[in-house]
């Protein structure tokens, strides 16, 4: 009898284990079939956009205008007549030269015309007596030819003395040093006391105007084949604003708040960096920008109407460095597309090939997939707080092909 309640025990614990391992089994069952189901990926579907497309230069500021004071006559400095560092207006006096030497020779050549004048004044008399005498026969031919002569030589002698008074009083003029240009004034290479020179190698001082100022920035050759091609194509177009709007970003990153207007591009390319010079000029009325500053100047190539932007994270790269997208076709499948990207416009690329509007490009769950695989899709949500206007403006960047 106790052995037959053993055995009725042991298939009684028999029995409840089968049962738990095939419910075991059944849930595990129902959790593979829940978690093989196709992966999910985020997706954007690709638009085109208007772009307005910029490059970024470096480049150097120097001053608009540019003017070595030297003196135009020799002598001794009296005084020095500005503050070192300040503006001066043109025409203003900047040094004094010793004037006595100057001053006599003036006031000899003033006296040398007036005697030539009182000569004159004889020799024309007689002239005209002698006219009156040669027609009669009571002078000869002569002596009226020789008067003339003489007459002659007096106003040539007062036209001399004339020129002579005139260079005594420009020289005597020129012991006033003057500023040619408006601008603000470098420091003073003589004092009180110097002997300087004419036309001397070594300027007096520098004077420079800071308002408006130039920007010289460098342009590859290649870079400008490119954007010519690009507008060749109609792949870019010109802003219908007239002339290129520039950008400026100061040596510590930040920006320039006046914008430039581009004046000119060089028609010679630099056969030792094989670049060509831009010239911008930008109003300085604070002067922030002094010669010599090293900026990055945004310029503006044109708009791109139909260009194509993506999120850099759906970008990535295959063994060989080539950038490389995901998109889900109309059946759901993954296939891969080999692409161009042309430069960073904020956090997205500029896509010039691979892409085509209405794909649908996969942003996030890459690292899950890959091509042929099925996926269920759901939209990509953005990062909250980004504003932004009708027209996005690129970001420029090196161009990673």
């Amino acid at each position: 009898m106790l052995i037959s309640n053993r055995v009725k025990i042991i298939a009684a614990t028999g029995v409840l284990s089968g049962f738990l391992i095939l419910v075991s089994c059944g849930q595990q069952a129902t959790s593979g079939s829940q978690k093989g189901g196709p992966p999910e990926v985020a997706i954007v579907v690709v638009q085109p956009e208007r772009v307005a497309i910029t490059t970024e230069l470096p480049g150097r500021t120097s001053a608009y205008l540019v003017a070595e004071v030297r003196p135009q006559v020799g002598g001794i400095i009296q005084k020095r007549l500005f503050t070192e560092g300040g503006e001066v207006k043109a025409g203003s006096v900047l040094y004094q030269i010793d004037p006595a030497t100057y001053q006599a020779a003036y006031a000899s050549a003033k006296a040398a015309l007036a005697r030539a004048e009182a000569n004159i004044t004889t020799t024309r008399l007689r002239a005209e007596r002698y006219k009156e005498l040669v027609a009669i026969k009571a002078v000869s031919q002569q002596d009226y030819d020789d008067i003339t002569a003489a007459l002659k030589q007096s106003e040539a002698d007062i036209e001399t003395g004339k020129a002579a008074v005139e260079t005594a009083r420009i020289n005597l003029a020129y012991t006033r040093v003057t500023a040619p240009i408006s601008g603000r004034i470098g420091k003073s290479s003589v004092t009180a006391g110097a002997l300087v020179t004419a036309s001397q190698g070594s300027a007096l001082a520098t004077i420079q105007q800071l308002d408006p100022v130039y920007v010289d920035v460098t342009q590859s050759s290649a870079n400008l084949l490119r954007l010519q091609q690009s507008m060749a194509s109609g792949k870019l177009k010109r802003n219908g604003a007239g002339q290129a709007k520039v950008k400026l970003i100061l040596e510590d990153a930040t920006k320039y708040p006046w914008g430039g207007t581009l004046q000119f591009r060089d028609v010679t390319v630099d056969p030792t960096t094989g670049s060509v010079i831009l010239r911008v000029v930008f109003p300085n009325p604070k002067g922030v920008l002094l010669p010599g500053m090293f900026v990055r100047a945004e310029l503006e190539e044109g708009v791109n109407e139909k260009a194509l932007l993506v999120p850099q994270q759906a970008v990535s790269r295959d063994p060989k460095g080539n950038p490389l997208t995901l998109i889900v076709d109309a059946q759901g499948i993954v296939q891969q597309r080999m692409i161009t990207v042309d430069r960073a416009i904020g956090d997205k690329w500029l896509v010039s090939s691979g892409l085509a509007p209405g794909d649908r490009l996969i942003v996030e769950g890459i690292q899950r997939v890959k091509p042929g695989a099925s996926v269920r899709v759901v939209p990509f949500v953005e990062n909250a707080g980004k504003t932004g206007g009708d027209d996005k403006t690129a970001a420029p960047a090196a161009k990673v092909n």
